[in-house]
């Protein structure tokens, strides 16, 4: 991938991306502000989900072999990955031990963090996604570009066309006369999916939420694709990022007021599986729970970066953001895109590559995302932390210039005297650089500067001329 600089110019000449991203985001924003509308203690949950969150990750070591101990009471089987080398390789070794060479998934945005899908395959193991915008962008060989709605960038059309042209290849083809009508398509991807649930005795999920007291796993979707991986299977594998955990089940009445309303603007999700253990003769009969690390420490151990451990995966963030909805998410380099993964990617992976260097950058501070932010992350300040470790790690001779510049303005602007020399020369200056209201075209690097904006050009006279003038006296 290319820095986000780069990536965001090709992203933005997709007329059609646009369009996609301005239609789905705007019906998303005008949904969640009218079921937010309806609660008048929307703050104080807001407040509640973020202190909560705050206290765990304060005390995420005490709850995380809590909730091993009540996992493993439950009959689960807890396991620790420190990467995600560490967490594939566990993955993997689980399924190869049931003898069984294929998986249905509920949607994971940590499997996908760590590129699961991938080691499965280099294992000749087939992974399959089930959530209907994860099968589109399976099936398009794509990547995806939102955390709520990974298929966002696509419409009906583009969609129907992979049905057809990719279904056959991998299960149930799609009907000969599909349309693009939304039900026809949600239809054949039901059909398409059915004969994998039915035949796969292994399942991968994620988590919205591990509840420490009980070590109970739960997640909320849609379409109902979550409730058929996480019951009919005879072995589940869950990958749960360390931060999912709350400390008790009572926890879960605020998050799950916050993450619906915040996410697809609706009161409740249609589908809230919980789940804890193994029960006998119910449900899968072998349960795991893989704990993801992969750099979570990392951004705990920073006592601003770590509010970013946070997020609940809601998406509103992205969806109020003018630079997400102008580039989408594959700008971003990353499976966490917009505002939050600006903050997130950078304390997961580090600063050391072009992309991950350039995410802090990837917005204009408007501060939209604190705003509808369910847990109260202040992603502007984030984004302005971030930008001054990239600053401080990479220093070297190109910030020699910009050092001695600021050495400069430091020293002038230090002194009355030396600004208001300063101030005589800029108004001399007029006649190199122009005598109307700005400044003119200015050769390169300058240039750069004066192609894209008006700068004002000096006044003819300074304020302390003007002052000394016609008031006499000290300036000063």
């Amino acid at each position: 991938m290319p820095a986000f600089p780069q990536a965001a110019k090709r992203e933005l000449a997709n007329s059609q991306l646009r369009h996609n991203l301005a239609d789905a985001t705007s019906t998303i924003r005008r949904k969640r502000a009218d079921v937010v509308g309806e609660l008048d203690d929307w703050a104080q949950l807001r407040e509640a989900g973020a202190a909560i969150k705050t206290h765990t990750l304060s005390n995420l070591d005490t709850y995380l072999e809590q909730f091993e101990a009540a996992v493993t009471a439950a009959g689960g089987t807890v396991h620790w990955a420190r990467d995600a080398e560490e967490a594939n390789r566990i993955v993997v070794d689980l399924v190869r031990a049931t003898g069984e060479r294929e998986v249905v998934k509920v949607k994971s945005m940590a499997t996908q963090e760590i590129e699961l899908n991938e080691a499965l395959e280099a294992a000749g193991i087939d992974a399959w996604e089930t959530d209907l915008a994860e099968l589109i962008v399976q099936l398009g060989h794509d990547a995806p570009s939102h955390i709520l709605v990974p298929a966002i960038h696509r419409n009906r059309a583009e969609i129907r066309e992979i049905f057809q042209r990719e279904m056959g290849k991998v299960g149930a083809p799609a009907p000969a006369d599909l349309t693009d009508e939304p039900a026809r398509l949600a239809e054949a991807a039901r059909r398409h999916l059915r004969e994998k649930f039915l035949r796969a005795k292994v399942a991968v999920s994620g988590a919205n939420f591990a509840v420490a007291e009980s070590g109970t796993l739960v997640v909320v979707e849609s379409e109902g694709n979550g409730r058929m991986c996480l019951t009919l299977p005879e072995t589940l594998i869950s990958v749960v990022g360390i931060e999912k955990l709350v400390p008790r089940w009572q926890d879960l009445e605020v998050f799950l007021q916050l993450l619906p309303r915040s996410s697809t603007g609706e009161r409740m999700n249609p589908y809230t599986s919980t789940w804890t253990g193994v029960t006998p003769g119910d449900g899968p009969q072998q349960f795991h729970v893989v704990l993801l690390d992969n750099g979570r420490t990392n951004a705990l151990a920073d006592e601003i970066g770590r509010q970013a451990l946070r997020c609940i995966r809601c998406s509103a963030c992205l969806n109020v953001c003018p630079v997400y909805e102008r580039t989408g998410g594959h700008a971003y380099g990353s499976v966490y895109p917009g505002p939050i993964g600006a903050v997130l990617t950078p304390q997961l992976r580090g600063t050391t590559s072009e992309v991950d260097q350039a995410l802090p950058y990837a917005s204009s501070l408007c501060g939209a995302c604190y705003d509808v932010c369910p847990v109260a992350i202040n992603i502007p300040d984030l984004l302005v932390h971030l930008r001054t470790r990239v600053v401080e790690e990479h220093r070297g001779w190109r910030s020699k210039p910009m050092d001695a510049l600021m050495g400069l303005a430091s020293w002038v602007l230090g002194d009355a005297k030396r600004l208001a020399a300063a101030q005589k020369v800029a108004a001399l200056s007029r006649r190199v650089i122009g005598r109307k209201g700005t400044i003119g075209r200015l050769p390169p690097p300058l240039s750069r500067w004066t192609d894209a904006r008006d700068a004002p050009a000096p006044a003819e006279e300074p304020f302390r001329t003007w002052w000394e003038r016609n008031r006499g006296g000290d300036a000063r």
